[in-house]
Parts: structure tokens; sequence; C-alpha cells
């Protein structure tokens, strides 16, 4: 593990494995209160590893992980910062190329498409998966009651259901921060090669959100998979071995 300072000056801790790999460089990036080494993050990384890819993950700072700040502070604006500074500081680094891949779960998933708009000549390829795209569409996932309370008391209390005792704390500002974005109105601009997936129970990234901004893409190699049975979250083992067998697939047909 490194730590550097993001451009906030907090602890921002990263992790690099196999520095001299021979077929690229690949940044995956974690969801809301998640870390770099969750079960299907590791899935990913193994995937990539396993085609002697250089990887690169993080924990964003306002999570669960080893980085600076409080979770009930996490935002998707901040999320992006850190995921940005994490590849600056890369660029630095003797191992660095470009371009690369970029992948990533949920609010990672978002990171990736915000680079990829933003530098679109960096990015190889990404795979954003059950990526959060829009912030009306998460928001319906909660009752209007819930929504109301978490408003008038300014946060509201989740049980982790990776994490199970864990209760996680979330401020009103990420539901303010999470309205500001709709990532569908630049689907267009994708036009490197581009991996979704989605749980199909998921309601927090819905299978209708994702299969309109597959419509959307540009790229003429994009590829949607459905895990049947899974929530946003792919946590029962054969939705993991699922996921990795999407990722080791593609990679060989995309990639190398």
């Amino acid at each position: 593990m490194i730590k550097i300072k993001n451009r906030k000056n907090k602890n921002l801790a990263i992790w690099v494995e196999n520095e001299q790999g021979k077929n690229g460089l690949v940044f995956i990036a974690h969801g809301l209160s998640s870390t770099h080494d969750q079960a299907h993050l590791q899935k990913y990384a193994e995937s990539f590893l396993e085609n002697d890819f250089i990887v690169v993950r993080h924990d964003a700072t306002n999570s669960l992980g080893q980085s600076d700040g409080k979770l009930e502070d996490a935002t998707l604006t901040s999320y992006y910062e850190d995921f940005e500074d994490m590849i600056a500081w890369a660029s630095s680094q003797s191992w660095y190329q470009e371009p690369f891949v970029v992948a990533g779960h949920s609010l990672g998933g978002a990171c990736n498409l915000m680079f990829a708009y933003k530098y679109p000549e960096k990015i190889k390829a990404l795979a954003p998966t059950s990526a959060f795209l829009n912030g009306e569409v998460t928001l319906k996932a909660y009752s209007k009651e819930l929504m109301e309370k978490w408003k008038k008391d300014g946060y509201r209390l989740e049980e982790s259901k990776s994490r199970p005792g864990v209760i996680k704390k979330f401020n009103w500002t990420l539901a303010e921060d999470w309205q500001k974005y709709n990532l569908m109105n630049k689907a267009n601009l994708i036009k490197a090669p581009i991996l979704l997936i989605v749980g199909e129970k998921d309601i927090l990234t819905p299978l209708y959100s994702q299969q309109d901004f597959y419509n959307k893409v540009s790229s003429t190699k994009k590829e949607l998979h459905i895990i049947k049975g899974s929530e946003h979250t792919y946590m029962a083992k054969e939705h993991l071995d699922e996921v990795k067998d999407i990722f080791l697939e593609w990679i060989k047909k995309v990639l190398i």
C-alpha cells in the first residue's frame, strides 16, 4: 500500500499490483461505502492480473477503507476527485502507460464514465459495472417517506448488507450531490470498447437505465450482461464467478 495526499490534503491509500505487466494498465474503482478489496472488486482485479495487466486500486476518502475521511461526508464528487488524483499520481510512475483501461462498480463506474468523458484520449476501454448513471433514477429506489425523513434529519442510517453489524450513515449532501449528475446525456461520446454488467434485481442502478445507456453508447464494441438473481452488489459465489468469467472473456476478446 502507498499513501498519497489528494487535492484536499487527505491521505489516499493506493495499491499497485504486477508493475511489470505486459498487456496494459487498469484502474479499478469501488462504489459507495466500499473498499478496494471487496469480493466483486477482487474478481475484477484477478481477471486482469491473470492476463498480465498492471492493476491499480484505491480506497476512496470518505468510505470504509484505509483512506482519510468519514463515510457520512461521501459524495460522487469526492469519489471522482480521488479517482482523478489516483491517476494523476500514477502518471508520474515508471510503469504508467496510455491509453489504459478503467473499471469500477456503482459510483466507481460513474467515475469511469466521468473520466472517459473528460479524457477520451486516455481510455483504451472501460467496464463501468452497475454504474450510477442518473441521480433521479437512483433516488427512486427510496420511498417518499424515507426521502422526506432523510432530508428533514439531514442524514439516514443503513445497515450494511456486505458487512453485517456495520451501520452506515449518509448525510443529505449525498442525495443533493447525486441530483447534480445525469451521465446518460453524454453516452454517445463513448467510442471505446465498453463492458456493462448489472444485477437482474438491481434497484439502485436498474436494468432499464443500463439498457438505455447501452443503446446510446456510440462504441461498436459494447456489451451488456445481466446477472440473474443478483441485486446491486454481486455477493453470491455463483454471481461472483459469473462476473469473473464475463471479465475474462471480454479481456481476451477486446484487450489482448
